[in-house]
């Protein structure tokens, strides 16, 4: 299988790098196929600019959101691994599904009024890990939030079944060592099952 990471963490020493690590170590050991598109290494630009969005609806997409089309469209399935701040996506990855996930290539309206999900067919997995204990995340309702934005709002919407959806809580604050390794396999049964 093709797999796509979209990774967004500038630091190389966090976490969602051993998160990373993981996934890929994974991945290769089965044999499987495994591109990583690290948003800040690319220097990724996530700002959508009119003249993006006047080629976009030209069908002339810009080169740098053309390349990652090219890795979303051959991918079997796609992971985003990201942290929580401020209750959402880091800026780079939201730009990122801003001008990548555009209409006519991950979605579009039909002539009854309906989705066409062009990435149907395509698995998902979503990896975030967040500094608030997780207990609270879940208690206040946080954690369904964040299921429904990503996993819904952006993978279902265009067709991407997902597959997992882990929410990592404490991982700065609370988690110890190892709760932080029990993390990790985690990640590693999930990747080890494709």
């Amino acid at each position: 299988m093709n797999h796509l990471i979209v990774y967004a963490h500038p630091h190389a020493g966090s976490f969602n790098n051993a998160i990373l690590d993981t996934a890929v170590g994974a991945l290769k050991a089965k044999g499987h196929e495994v591109h990583v598109r690290d948003l800040y290494k690319l220097g990724f630009d996530p700002v959508l600019s009119e003249a993006d969005t006047a080629a976009l609806r030209e069908g002339q997409a810009p080169s740098d959101i053309k390349t990652e089309q090219e890795y979303l469209a051959q991918a079997d399935v796609i992971t985003f691994i990201y942290p929580i701040w401020w209750t959402g996506m880091p800026a780079i990855l939201k730009g990122y599904v801003d001008r990548t996930f555009s209409y006519g290539f991950a979605y579009q309206y039909n002539s009854q009024g309906g989705i066409d999900k062009l990435f149907t067919g395509k698995k998902g997995v979503i990896i975030n890990t967040y500094g608030t204990p997780g207990d609270i995340y879940e208690s206040i309702g946080m954690n369904a939030s964040l299921r429904q934005t990503a996993s819904g709002g952006i993978f279902d919407f265009c067709g991407v079944q997902v597959v997992e959806h882990y929410l990592f809580g404490g991982v700065t604050t609370v988690a110890t060592d190892d709760t932080r390794k029990g993390m990790l396999a985690q990640v590693e049964k999930t990747f080890s099952s494709f």
